[in-house]
């Protein structure tokens, strides 16, 4: 018993409808017409005979309706923003490997030797070398 009045209370005490309409309004709901009505009009012209003279009466009526709706925005949650933000940053860290992969495999097939590098690497080994080997014969 005590157990049915307790959830008596809560749910006579919670929040209502009202309640999470204005939360709704305060986050950024923007409220539209959801839907809108266009009449086509049309006005027919009927002869009609009298004494001996041909009279036109005019009917107004309504041929279509036609009923368009628009898109209502509702504002995203913090879970949904959340993985929206994930979702973007995921992509752009994959972006960033695949180009780095790309680079990397681009240079390994586009790599040249670099005939300049050597040549001064060669002609520094061998000034090392002769200058060394004078210094020995001078102090030897």
């Amino acid at each position: 018993m005590r157990l049915f009045s307790l959830f008596l209370i809560v749910g006579l005490f919670s929040c209502s409808a009202k309640h999470h309409y204005n939360k709704a309004l305060k986050r950024g709901l923007e409220v539209t017409q959801t839907s809108d009505t266009i009449r086509i009009s049309t006005i027919d012209s009927i002869p009609v005979i009298k004494h001996d003279t041909i009279v036109y009466q005019k009917f107004f009526s309504s041929k279509d309706t036609v009923v368009m709706y628009k898109n209502v925005y509702v504002p995203q949650t913090r879970l949904e923003t959340r993985i929206e933000y994930k979702l973007k940053r995921d992509t752009i860290k994959m972006i960033t490997r695949v180009e780095v992969q790309r680079a990397k495999a681009d240079a390994k097939i586009n790599k040249k030797p670099n005939y300049w590098g050597m040549l001064i690497f060669i002609a520094c080994v061998f000034l090392v070398g002769w200058f060394g080997t004078k210094l020995l014969n001078k102090y030897l």
